[in-house]
């Protein structure tokens, strides 16, 4: 319109002929053409001119460490990804430079000039800043979905979008798969923590804001602008409600009662403008989501009328059923736009390219996904004549940013409105002047209080402090406000000490874990660390306030007995000071649980006010005194069994080290002493270990003190060794190269070893190599058998 009222003026200035403004009139002119219509346009023309070949790479995301730059200027893939435990040139902990280089090394080999009429397509990159840009080295570590769902204040999960948005663009990445917008209805669910709420519409209210704050509001004029970047709901849908809280999981019942819980979130995300929906793991009576069309199709695009892409989540379209990794047309039949195919992506390319030959997958279809992904890329201007290199954009490079004050400060206050006071018999807010004794493990320790997706996947206190430079842990926040309190704060992590202190803070809580690896099958905390230093406080007529962290609300009633206070502090980040403005008083305690507490040990009932402790809302403010009289400590559960896995779904056992060289290999991964070993998919991400030795290296998996029963060890060898490889137990040293060379090629078998042919067995195990072989190893397992077992061997 702003061009034709530029004709009309320049007509009336020529003495305003009446002939002339009739020929203008608008009738006579076609209509100007809409930004839908003119995007349309844009996206048919680019898709007249592109080869089946680049059609079908545009639908292809690997991760970074399976392929180069050369890979891309070959195939120009339409996007690629960096994993959880992913970093440029393979270095997880590189800093943010390298991350911004790598950007401009795939973009300008996905840019090069292409011969003929071939438009170029530049890629994009994907990473998962859930809780911050937190794959990244200096970043901000914003606390965890669940603690955001406690603030119930959708304006500081917009401001940390919009700050994690900018932390992204520093390194050059355009994409970010959040936010998740799960209803986690069974807290025994490993990704518990990444939910808002059991409350669908307090989900959608936080999913959508988080949405806004990542790419602008829709219609404003940053909206994917300068310091906004793509978002994606996920996982569409019912992740959060599988039987029995199991990941990736079955999810049954009546479609609509489903719908009524686990889609309302999407309506909302959709209506914020999210570009991207991530395709669940999960099954909905019986059918994979990836490969699920009356729902990806169905629902997602005819129902709710969503008219961005779908991407999948890992090697997730290798799930459905009559599919593999590499060879999968279903998901694309089904609605999935973009296969996120980690490492496999050369057989997947070539196997499309194939079925869309032979009429298998019709053209329309494929045009039609790539036609997604390209108006994705349109809007967000990495294609177009604004398109420019990474480097080259708003915000990148710009390292101050990355960790700011600014964005430090929004965290903090997130951190301090997400803590929720279940307990105080009046010791909060703590006395000015007093004498503080800070006691457990976790309490100076940022990775247990950051949880998982932190540097690493499954996160990890085998990150120090040191990792973390500019952060603050939650003793470090409890000292700095003691002392502009007039007090003092002392670190003891066993609670010992020599001056009787006025008040005691113990700090305790979860280990780091994410997605399967924290799947849980009851709701008790049986690490009693905590409880232990409560009850020593209790004994010792000394007040303490206990700190929990976690990634979900669990059974502590004896902890709540035990305790003077008692907050829920989830999984806080980076940001430790936010916890002590609560504990002094300096912020109100405005945090409301936004999940129900168990009453019961056991995990059931799920979610909701049936079964709750507490229930939905709950959290007294620092004025409130809550009392309750002595809760229920029995719980059946308490005497059971310990867990005999020393290693399994991608995690060792607390209490397990791994060791090569004296370097030890936290969680068995890393390299040293002549071991390499990084994870590997065997039936869901990163769930077994490749573990490749020099010539001359060894192996040791150990315990922490003696343990019984003889070894299982679930493994794979891809190639025979050529020399000795020797398992060590105990005083035993046996030969097992004839074994591994009888296992070359056969997919997983299983080796065990009792005392039949290591008699003395000790607390480890340990492999050595006299040549280079690479082996793969799923589980190892320590348990009674039966006197005489055989060895396998």
């Amino acid at each position: 319109m702003r061009f034709r009222a530029l004709i009309l003026a320049g007509a009336l200035g020529l003495g305003g002929c009446t002939s002339a403004l009739d020929t203008l009139a608008e009738p006579a002119r076609p209509a100007p053409l809409s930004a839908a219509s003119t995007e349309d346009a844009q996206v048919a023309d680019l898709l007249a001119r592109m080869s089946l070949e680049r059609k079908v790479a545009q639908l292809i995301q690997p991760q970074i460490n399976s392929f180069t730059a050369k890979d891309m200027e070959r195939y120009r893939f339409g996007s690629y990804l960096n994993g959880g435990n992913g970093g440029p040139y393979g270095d997880e902990f590189a800093p943010a430079s390298e991350w911004l280089r790598l950007a401009d090394e795939m973009w300008e080999a996905s840019a090069k000039p292409l011969a003929g009429n071939g438009p170029v397509i530049p890629t994009m990159w994907g990473t998962d800043a859930v809780h911050g840009h937190t794959n990244v080295f200096g970043a901000t570590i914003f606390p965890h979905n669940i603690g955001l769902g406690a603030t119930h204040d959708p304006d500081i999960v917009r401001q940390i979008g919009a700050a994690t948005a900018t932390e992204i663009e520093v390194t050059g990445i355009d994409w970010n798969f959040s936010p998740t917008v799960a209803v986690a209805r069974d807290d025994r669910w490993g990704r518990t923590y990444e939910s808002y709420s059991e409350d669908p519409l307090l989900v959608a209210r936080m999913g959508a804001a988080l949405v806004e704050g990542l790419q602008g509001r829709k219609g404003a004029d940053d909206f994917l602008g300068s310091g906004r970047v793509i978002a994606t709901a996920k996982h569409f849908f019912g992740d959060g409600g599988t039987d029995q809280g199991v990941d990736q999981g079955e999810v049954n019942g009546d479609i609509e009662a489903l719908k009524a819980i686990h889609a309302v979130p999407y309506p909302a995300a959709i209506d914020a403008g999210v570009e991207a929906v991530m395709a669940s793991f999960n099954s909905i009576n019986g059918v994979k989501m990836h490969g699920n069309k009356p729902l990806l199709t169905g629902v997602l695009r005819e129902e709710m009328g969503f008219d961005g892409l779908v991407v999948g989540d890992w090697n997730g379209h290798g799930q459905i059923a009559g599919c593999t990794v590499t060879d999968c047309p279903q998901a694309l039949l089904a609605g999935l736009d973009i296969y996120m195919v980690p490492d496999d992506w050369k057989g997947l390319l070539e196997s499309l390219v194939a079925q869309l030959n032979d009429g298998t997958i019709p053209m329309a279809r494929l045009d039609e996904a790539v036609g997604r992904v390209l108006r994705v890329k349109l809007r967000a201007g990495i294609i177009g004549p604004q398109a420019v290199k990474p480097s080259a954009r708003p915000n990148a490079g710009d390292m101050g940013k990355l960790g700011s004050a600014e964005h430090r400060a929004i965290a903090r206050e997130a951190v301090a409105k997400s803590q929720v006071i279940l307990k105080n018999n009046g010791v909060l807010p703590l006395k000015q002047g007093a004498s503080i004794l800070v006691a457990g493990r976790a309490a100076d320790s940022i990775a247990q209080a950051a949880g998982g997706w932190t540097l690493t996947w499954q996160g990890g206190r085998e990150l120090t402090n040191d990792y973390f430079p500019g952060a603050t842990s939650i003793f470090a926040g409890i000292a700095q406000a003691a002392a502009e309190a007039g007090g003092t704060a002392l670190l003891s992590e066993d609670g010992s000490f020599q001056s009787r202190p006025d008040i005691a803070i113990v700090v305790f809580g979860e280990q780091p874990y994410a997605e399967f690896a924290g799947d849980r099958k009851n709701l008790l905390f049986d690490d009693e660390e905590g409880l232990e230093l409560l009850r020593k406080f209790k004994a010792d007529g000394i007040p303490a306030v206990a700190v929990f962290l976690s990634g979900r609300p669990l059974w502590m009633n004896r902890e709540l007995n035990a305790a003077d206070a008692f907050v829920a502090s989830w999984l806080p980040g980076s940001e430790g000071a936010g916890v002590a403005d609560v504990l002094f008083g300096k912020r109100e305690a405005t945090g409301r649980l936004s999940f129900s507490w168990p009453a019961q040990c056991t995990g059931a009932p799920v979610n909701g006010a049936d079964g709750a402790l507490f229930r939905l809302g709950y959290g007294l403010s620092l004025s409130d005194r809550g009392g309750f009289s002595q809760l229920d400590e029995s719980c059946a559960l308490q005497n059971g069994a310990a867990a005999t896995d020393w290693y399994g779904n991608g995690r060792l056992a607390a209490g397990i080290v791994a060791k090569a060289g004296g370097v030890e290999l936290p969680n068995l991964r890393g390299q040293g002493g002549g071991i390499t070993a990084r994870g590997i998919d065997k039936d869901r991400q990163e769930d077994a270990r490749e573990i490749a030795f020099e010539p001359g290296a060894e192996l040791t998996i150990a315990q922490d003190g003696e343990g019984v029963g003889g070894f299982r060890i679930l493994y794979a060898i891809a190639e025979r060794p050529r020399v000795a490889v020797t398992l060590k137990i105990g005083e035993t040293a046996i030969d097992i190269t004839s074994q591994l060379a009888h296992a070359e090629g056969k997919d997983w078998r299983e080796m065990v070893i009792t005392a039949k042919c290591a008699p003395g067995l000790g607390d480890g195990i340990t492999i050595a190599s006299e040549g280079a072989v690479t082996l793969s190893v799923a589980a190892i397992a320590r348990q009674d058998m039966p006197e005489g077992t055989e060895c396998s061997f």
